[in-house]
């Protein structure tokens, strides 16, 4: 898989995405149910945001029954996905990420038995 840098930052530049990614990076794989309650978002604001960065290449999606997942692109250059890993920790514990992740881990039912009961 080939992504320009341009591309990849472009992408990262909204403030929706980049929490997302910043989500995906430190959980490896969440439910659109997941990250519409960390970041306390409409699922069509979620979704159209993903769809954006999934045609960047940088996030897949595999369908679950009726839910849909998202994980950073396996595919993506090494450089790639240095970046975003090394993006994802450095603002960690800044916020609105510490947030996020913090909102994420009061969420009942989480995937595994059950997404969005």
């Amino acid at each position: 898989m080939h992504i320009k840098p341009d591309s990849l930052f472009a992408a990262l530049a909204h403030p929706l995405r980049l929490r997302a990614m910043q989500l995906l990076a430190s959980e490896h794989e969440l439910c659109v149910c997941e990250l519409t309650h960390a970041l306390a978002v409409a699922q069509p604001t979620i979704s159209r945001h993903l769809a954006l960065l999934r045609e960047a290449g940088l996030v897949q999606d595999r369908r679950q029954g009726l839910w849909i997942y998202y994980r950073l692109n396996t595919q993506l250059p090494g450089w790639a996905q240095d970046a975003i890993r090394v993006v994802a920790a450095g603002i960690a514990d800044d916020e609105p990420y510490a947030r996020d992740r913090a909102e994420l881990a009061t969420m009942p039912n989480r995937p595994g038995a059950r997404c969005c009961a």
